[in-house]
């Protein structure tokens, strides 16, 4: 699915409109017919809430669909929804903190499955700035979004250790047997202050 500014400024404000009905009216919005068949495609997405101040900014909920199940425009809305409300690290959203939150969508290509023979080939399968990662183990999963070692300056070793942590494994459980380890990629966008402008994130690696 190819994105420009222009739609990820449509998909943020149907997020936004999404958040403050539900905490402001307590109803779930649909899309209008436009919106909803211009955004009809199946994909994955992750809606991420951050709480800005005058020089800072923190993660406030961050929650969505890695698979293409649902049509873009419903993901969208049940992903702000649920990244306002359902985040367990947070306590919900308050409707008096919307002019100080921020939104950033990241719309996900379909998740691949990377075969290797040999765990330490996974390094060489996956690059940061392109790729985000699932990690499967026995006892559960984990997800980063590619622009997560951009933010932190990770190598792809570090993201695979940080994404196996993420599933509550120890940092090492690539090498398990029965792990699993899918890639995708994704394009960002992100408001750069609440309800402002919208601009698309890169996911280049600064040098």
């Amino acid at each position: 699915m190819r994105l420009d500014e222009q739609n990820g400024a449509e998909l943020i404000k149907l997020a936004r409109d999404a958040i403050e009905n539900y905490l402001i009216k307590k109803i779930i919005i649909k899309a209008g017919d436009n919106v909803a068949t211009k955004y009809n495609e199946k994909a994955g997405v992750f809606i991420t809430l951050n709480s800005v101040s005058k020089n800072s900014e923190e993660l406030r909920g961050c929650i969505g669909f890695p698979m293409p199940d649902k049509a873009l425009h419903d993901a969208v809305i049940n992903a702000a929804i649920a990244s306002a409300t359902d985040d367990p690290r947070f306590k919900p959203v308050a409707k008096e903190e919307l002019g100080r939150v921020t939104l950033e969508i990241s719309v996900l290509t379909q998740p691949e499955l990377i075969t290797v023979k040999d765990p330490r080939q996974y390094k060489e399968k996956i690059k940061v700035g392109r790729d985000g990662l699932i990690v499967h183990w026995r006892y559960g999963s984990g997800l980063l979004l590619p622009q997560v070692p951009v933010e932190y300056g990770w190598d792809e070793e570090h993201f695979l250790c940080e994404t196996c942590v993420k599933s509550g494994a120890t940092p090492d459980c690539w090498f398990y047997e029965d792990t699993k380890v899918y890639r995708f990629e994704a394009t960002v966008f992100k408001e750069v202050e609440p309800g402002g402008n919208v601009i698309r994130v890169p996911l280049d690696v600064k040098k």
